[in-house]
């Protein structure tokens, strides 16, 4: 069983390396579409947007004046 495994080992690994190549190529391929414009847009987006926790505090602050009085 043993001398399986350590026939069988080299062959997945050479498998799994030819695997990631193609999903490396892949990547590398799918982001020579996005240009720099195109991120410094999306960026600049991400942050005009408020954040989520902004509002938290005044929500916060209503809760705790609510539960102690």
């Amino acid at each position: 069983m043993q001398g399986l495994a350590a026939l069988l080992f080299p062959a997945m690994l050479m498998l799994f390396a030819l695997g990631m190549e193609k999903v490396q190529t892949r990547i590398e391929r799918s982001t020579e579409t996005v240009s720099g414009d195109q991120v410094e847009e999306i960026l600049q987006a991400a942050q005009s947007q408020a954040s989520p926790l902004d509002d938290v505090s005044p929500t916060l602050d209503e809760l705790r004046s609510r539960r102690a009085g």
